[in-house]
């Protein structure tokens, strides 16, 4: 059976960006390293992760260029200050861009959660999230809540990553970044489930897969 992309990208993801970063963070820290040179060390990691993304796709996407220039000014500015906190804020960039983008959907035609749906599904299930979304005003309702919702529990998760870097030992922050972004990720995943199954449920309808049906009485 032939992958999805989205699994890749995942598996580098969990790679370049989280438990790799963590494992050469913590074990610099362990053969003494500075909690500087440390930070970067795994920085590094998350650089070569955006190099391997260009070098298999053979483009700058604009989700790449992001990454490489938030990783390139929080180095810069890090090396500035003299401070390993200011590098400890990065993580917090991406949230935050994430969490506005998500906000700034809700203005486009359609919201970050029917495009997000239509990337992780093949043809056919596209073609049944097209008409779900085509025929059903409760359905276009509820995915621009939970777009809203996404966008401001990433804001928040964001806030919470500076204050953290600002004011925690920095040698926790890295593992307690990961910590905070599992548990906005599993909070979103059990608020729009049980939320949106609920409020469809209240209309008479459910989803099965991508496709919209008429949900039977109690």
């Amino acid at each position: 059976m032939r992958r999805r992309p989205w699994i890749g990208l995942l598996t580098g993801a969990m790679l370049y960006e989280f438990i790799g970063p963590l494992i050469v963070f913590y074990g610099a820290r362990a053969l003494g390293v500075d909690q500087l040179v440390a930070l970067l060390l795994g920085s590094a990691l998350s650089l070569a992760g955006a190099v391997q993304q260009i070098r298999v796709e053979r483009r700058l996407s604009g989700v790449t260029i992001f990454v490489l220039a938030t990783m390139l000014l929080t180095v810069g500015m890090s090396f500035v200050a003299g401070s390993p906190r200011v590098l400890l804020v990065r993580d917090a960039w991406g949230t935050a861009a994430l969490g506005l983008w998500l906000l700034i959907t809700l203005f486009l035609r359609r919201p970050f959660l029917y495009e997000g749906t239509r990337l992780v599904s093949d043809r056919e299930q596209r073609e049944a999230w097209a008409a779900s979304w085509a025929s059903s005003a409760p359905l276009r309702r509820l995915l621009r809540a939970g777009t809203a919702i996404c966008g401001c529990a990433f804001l928040v998760d964001a806030a919470l990553r500076v204050l953290m870097a600002i004011y925690l030992p920095i040698d926790v922050v890295p593992l307690l970044d990961d910590v905070l972004l599992v548990v906005t990720l599993l909070a979103l995943v059990v608020a729009l489930r049980k939320g949106g199954r609920a409020y469809l449920r209240g209309r008479g309808l459910r989803l099965d897969g991508p496709e919209l049906v008429p949900h039977p009485p109690a």
